[in-house]
């Protein structure tokens, strides 16, 4: 630099390297939800990039396609649903009030995720949910608040029908819908009265 002049900062970040990789996973998933909630599918994947403040190479490196980005908001959601029902007051209300929030937000990528329910990267999210739900079955069954006839892939089910719906529903009447499906799942699950 010559004498007199002035330095100009880079608008470009520092490359941090290796270092910064769990940072950035973070961040794109953070902002995976954000992009698909606001813009669907049809968004480009590149604007996940640039919302999370990485380069496109960042991107591919952890996610290479769209569904491996939902797989992985889908796993963080998981972690959510087990850390909102880990303790021994939670009930499968609190389940379903947690995947109301969360279908709000991820409509786009539940629709993805369906389409690729077979998929080898898809299917232990179901066998996660399962177990998670067999857990809370099973505390309901022992506090007698739900049914004996009631099995884990009924609750597996009244979650997916009630992310579908909520998820399909204009936002504005999503807390109504939300209620009154659960309303549904408490009459059909309910204890029968001897």
């Amino acid at each position: 630099m010559r004498q007199g002049e002035e330095q100009v900062p880079s608008s470009r970040k520092a490359n941090r390297g290796p270092s910064a990789g769990p940072e950035n996973r973070r961040a794109l998933i953070a902002a995976a939800r954000e992009v698909f909630a606001a813009d669907g599918l049809q968004a480009p994947f590149s604007s996940v990039a640039k919302k999370a403040g990485v380069g496109q190479g960042s991107l591919y490196r952890h996610f290479p396609d769209r569904l491996a980005l939902a797989v992985a908001v889908f796993d963080e959601n998981l972690d959510e649903l087990e850390a909102s029902v880990a303790s021994p007051a939670a009930t499968l209300d609190d389940l379903l009030e947690s995947i109301v929030d969360q279908a709000v937000v991820s409509t786009a990528l539940i629709d993805l995720i369906w389409l690729n329910r077979d998929d080898g990267r898809v299917t232990h999210l179901r066998d996660r949910l399962g177990r998670l739900a067999a857990e809370l079955l099973a505390r309901e069954h022992a506090a007698g608040r739900i049914a004996d006839h009631v099995e884990t892939q009924d609750v597996l089910l009244a979650v997916t029908m009630l992310a579908d719906v909520v998820s399909r529903t204009d936002a504005a009447e999503r807390p109504t819908v939300a209620r009154r499906a659960r309303a549904i799942f408490h009459a059909a699950f309910g204890p029968v009265p001897a």
